[in-house]
């Protein structure tokens, strides 16, 4: 009978909460959820009830030889030092995102893995989103015709959460929450070189960290992307918006409602004028009906449970993982540009 993979999971707040219960439910798949290790003993006492062992220090769980993997879903400046203690203890290692605080915290974690031989990967969980594998299908399969732009967001309305999250000294902020998303997807999309980055940060509900951001990316053959984040919007702009020369798509909340609209006679230009009171324009009024065609959205499979599956076949030398180091370094060093293009008010072209 083959070994079960051991997973335990340091910090059991949201996200370890949520990893838990993802493992638990690969059971069946050879995946046993060993327990957890928090610094909060409330947090523990939270696991226990629900059935889930709670080791009583970091050590005992990290020195615990049924255990294969670690994740680690503890506030992001901890990252560091947390993650190489596991490595030392011989554990591969899933990190939360985002890994660590700068490239060069990176690379010694990267290189403390391939000291210990052991695999070290982060959870970029949002590789599985269906807005984005809807965005990415799109994108791949040429059907708008070549794309010129891409604009990718998220918008909220009740500003940074009161915790960790709002101190700068715990790594918070909405580049470092959710720009790290955003920004890993279009990586992800695009393979073009990134030539040039420019960024905005905002501070409106709080002083600290960065409650927002507008970026805008310049790829390879003029492609542009803006890539925005709000935690004060009380009307929301769509999450996805794609133009092509031959048509556009949109996606406008996280429930993937939205459509394709394709040129269909680009010969046939006539439109009734938009008049208003001030005069009018036949230059921006609408196409007429006849020289459209609208297409509902492609339809997409996603499980993220495949992010643990992958893991599994890694240690079994099955597989290659499927967020690579050099993604990992890519992304922070994107973040990195980002932060020296606000805080200079330029444009950054020296990114990786």
């Amino acid at each position: 009978m083959e070994k079960k993979f051991g997973v335990a999971v340091i910090g059991y707040g949201g996200m370890g909460s949520w990893h838990v219960k993802k493992l638990l439910s690969l059971a069946d798949e050879g995946v046993e959820m060993r327990g957890v290790y928090d610094i909060n003993p409330a947090r523990n006492q939270a696991a226990e009830e629900i059935g889930v062992h709670a080791y009583a220090s970091r050590e005992e769980l990290l020195s615990d030889p049924a255990i294969d993997l670690v994740t680690v879903a503890i506030p992001n400046d901890a990252h560091h030092d947390v993650c190489i203690d596991a490595m030392r203890h011989g554990k591969h290692v899933v990190c939360e995102k985002p890994v660590t605080l700068s490239s060069a915290s990176l690379q010694e974690m990267i290189d403390e893995s391939n000291r210990n031989h052991v695999i070290f990967t982060v959870h970029q969980n949002r590789r599985w989103d269906e807005d984005f594998l809807i965005m990415k299908k799109i994108y791949d399969e040429g059907t708008l015709g070549p794309v010129f732009n891409i604009e990718s967001r998220v918008h909220g309305s009740r500003g940074i959460p009161g915790d960790w999250r709002n101190t700068k000294e715990h790594g918070g902020g909405m580049v470092l929450d959710w720009g790290i998303h955003l920004l890993d997807q279009i990586m992800q999309m695009i393979h073009k070189p990134l030539l040039r980055v420019y960024a905005n940060l905002t501070y409106v509900t709080n002083e600290n960290v960065d409650d927002g951001f507008k970026v805008l990316l310049g790829f390879a053959d003029d492609l542009n992307v803006q890539v925005e984040v709000g935690t004060s919007n009380f009307i929301n702009l769509p999450r996805w918006y794609m133009q092509g020369e031959n048509g556009t798509a949109i996606i406008r909340d996280w429930d993937c409602s939205g459509e394709i609209v394709m040129v269909s006679d680009w010969e046939n230009r006539d439109a009734v004028p938009i008049v208003t009171a001030a005069g009018l324009t036949k230059t921006m009024a609408p196409r007429t009906e006849e020289t459209i065609r609208k297409y509902p959205l492609p339809r997409v499979e996603s499980d993220v449970r495949d992010f643990y599956r992958n893991l599994v076949k890694v240690s079994r030398g099955e597989a290659e993982q499927l967020i690579r180091h050099d993604e990992m370094m890519r992304d922070m060093k994107l973040m990195e540009a980002i932060f020296r293009s606000d805080e200079t008010h330029s444009v950054v072209t020296d990114i990786f």
